[in-house]
């Protein structure tokens, strides 16, 4: 094209510029417009200085006070910086109508309510919203949004996605419903995340076994996320009708190809209901796997051994194999430990010194049974005997019984002169030694 012409067509746009903008300040409704939106600018500044020192003593609760009204008000609280732009909103907005009636039309006062409402949604999005989440939602969706309502472009860009049709097999949705699915389905299952967190927290105060607490806990999580799931697809105005095709090709491919996951959730929620083993139990399955329940979820259960170590071990395991419950949520074990005395031990006076001396530990209990010794066998360097006694718990990192009670045995016996044989050989030479 010619530099002559894009230069007269140029300057022929900045002559219809100048025009109108001489039209707007030659126009009493323009200059009205503009002393309007400055007034009700300067009359929200003067209400915010009057209101906000008195509700910011109005609604601050007390230092230690932590009740459910008094987290509403610090929530409410901050919110005080939105109150100067949505004054001045709400001011412009009757000055709107003010010059609507008069001259029939107000872009200009139109303009600046929708620019004051954008300043309220950037400093909600930017200072308000303290969750990441949300912030980033904020920053990337909710100020783009309004900045487009401020410039009154809004509707026209959601009709250009309205008409946008995306088809995906027999499915069939405009871009604005996908869009309007994306951010309806981050702040759905943000909320459920939220209220599944909260659900989580009360079912913890709450006194019920811990397997029934657990599975309370899971229902409920499926329970929100299922509800939030069906809330998005009616939100998108997606047919779920739609949907049974491809649910039965899923629940097909599920049947055939993830029978273990299946099998195991299934293990997962019996073991929960029953009750078998629970958080806190130490355990050990016929695999060889042993150490203390940290964590069941839905497909495994998480055990963690003496050096720290954790074994996953799929719910199924349990169901279908012999697991030992050593602890059965706190319950008495049984426990021995054996030792030696000499040949030339009066063994008739060991069993009472030793069951005396037992008993006396602060961890041994008298139920179901005291401490009792018994004679086990006459060994190779001396007299073997094993002492029995019953403590709360297992022998483990934190609680060391078996040691504790050798310590026993051993200060009893020295106490009592009782010799601990150490082993002893008898070497037999056959001929003359060499000289």
């Amino acid at each position: 094209m010619d530099p002559q012409v894009i230069l007269e067509q140029v300057l022929g746009y900045v002559d219809q510029g100048v025009a109108l903008a001489k039209d707007w300040l030659l126009s009493p409704a323009a200059w009205s417009q503009f002393g309007l939106l400055i007034a009700s600018y300067l009359l929200a500044r003067i209400v915010n200085r009057i209101l906000t020192p008195k509700l910011a003593g109005l609604l601050t609760p007390a230092a230690d006070n932590t009740n459910a009204l008094a987290k509403a008000r610090r929530f409410l609280l901050n919110l005080l910086p939105l109150l100067l732009p949505l004054l001045a909103y709400a001011f412009t907005a009757m000055g709107e109508a003010v010059v609507t009636a008069m001259f029939g039309a107000g872009p200009v006062i139109g303009f600046g309510k929708r620019v004051f409402l954008f300043l309220a949604i950037r400093a909600f999005a930017k200072d308000i919203l303290t969750d990441s989440f949300l912030h980033v939602l904020g920053k990337f969706i909710l100020i783009p949004a309004g900045a487009l309502y401020a410039l009154g472009v809004l509707e026209p860009v959601v009709v250009l996605l309205g008409e946008a049709r995306v088809s995906v097999g027999n499915i069939a949705f405009s871009a604005l419903a996908l869009v309007r699915g994306l951010i309806a389905g981050s702040l759905l299952f943000w909320l459920g995340h939220w209220s599944n967190s909260q659900s989580s927290a009360f079912l913890d105060r709450q006194e019920m076994r811990p397997a029934i607490r657990q599975l309370t806990v899971k229902t409920a999580e499926f329970a929100i996320f299922g509800f939030a799931f069906l809330l998005l697809m009616n939100i998108m105005g997606i047919d779920l009708g739609s949907l049974a095709v491809l649910g039965g090709a899923i629940g097909v491919g599920l049947g055939f190809g993830l029978q273990k996951i299946a099998s195991n959730f299934i293990s997962g929620v019996i073991l929960l209901v029953e009750g078998q083993a629970t958080v806190g139990d130490y355990v050990e399955l016929d695999g060889g796997e042993a150490g203390t329940i940290i964590k069941m979820t839905a497909r495994a259960t998480f055990l963690e051994t003496f050096d720290g170590r954790w074994i996953v071990v799929p719910n199924e395991d349990f169901i279908t194999t012999r697991v030992v419950n050593y602890s059965d949520s706190g319950s008495a074990n049984r426990l021995e430990v054996l030792f030696s005395v000499s040949y030339d031990t009066d063994i008739n006076k060991v069993p009472d010194l030793i069951q005396a001396a037992v008993a006396a530990h602060p961890n041994v209990l008298s139920a179901p049974e005291e401490p009792d010794c018994e004679l086990r066998g006459f060994g190779d360097s001396g007299i073997d005997f094993a002492v029995e006694f019953w403590v709360e718990g297992i022998d483990d990192g934190p609680n060391k019984y078996a040691s504790d009670i050798l310590f026993v045995v051993w200060n009893t016996l020295k106490a009592n002169d009782i010799e601990i044989p150490y082993p002893h050989r008898v070497v037999e030479i056959k001929g003359h030694l060499p000289t």
